[in-house]
Order: structure tokens, then sequence, then C-alpha cells
């Protein structure tokens, strides 16, 4: 497959990128030679090899998820700078007219 120059612009496009000049070309030859290298591995015989699911054998160890109450409510809303009873008061962020 031959990357041109208007399906590096599409897939620009899509990408929400914008490339001219030199980065154009450049971008152009690194996606040829992606591609080219793919084509290479699908010429490897592959018939009988599990895939690679993991990297190493090494396994991760996850510790139990216990819930705890480590402090109280109160505790938690001593120092906030503004607060409302039972919540934080902080700056509106969000324009509800946008």
């Amino acid at each position: 497959m031959k990357i041109t120059e208007q399906k590096v612009i599409e897939l620009a496009h899509l990408s929400r990128l914008h490339f001219e000049g030199e980065s154009l070309v450049t971008i152009q030859q690194d996606l040829q030679d992606i591609l080219q290298m793919c084509e290479k591995l699908q010429e490897l015989e592959t018939t009988g090899i599990e895939p690679l699911i993991y990297l190493t054998n090494s396994e991760t160890v996850l510790r139990d998820d216990i819930v705890a109450q480590e402090i109280t409510h109160e505790e938690a809303l001593k120092n906030a700078p503004k607060r409302d009873s039972d919540f934080f008061r902080v700056p509106k962020v969000i324009d509800a007219n946008v």
C-alpha cells in the first residue's frame, strides 16, 4: 500500500492534526515505513506459535480492597477554606450557557 500526500491529509484531519511542508513529507515517509514493517511481519510463519499476552512472567500482586473509615466527616472539612454544612464550597467552573 502506498501512502499518498492526500492520505496523510485525510488521516491528519481525522486525528485533528495539521501537517504542511517538510513535516508532511516526514510523516508520509514514517507512515510508509510503518506499513512496510507490517508487511514484512506478515511474511513470518507463525503457525503453532502461541500469542504473547504478557511481556514478562511476573504477576501483579494486589492488596484486598477493604473499606475503612479513616477520618470523620468533620475532620475532612476542618481545614476547608470554604464549606457549607456538609460540603466543600468551590468556585463555579462550568458555564451552563455553553
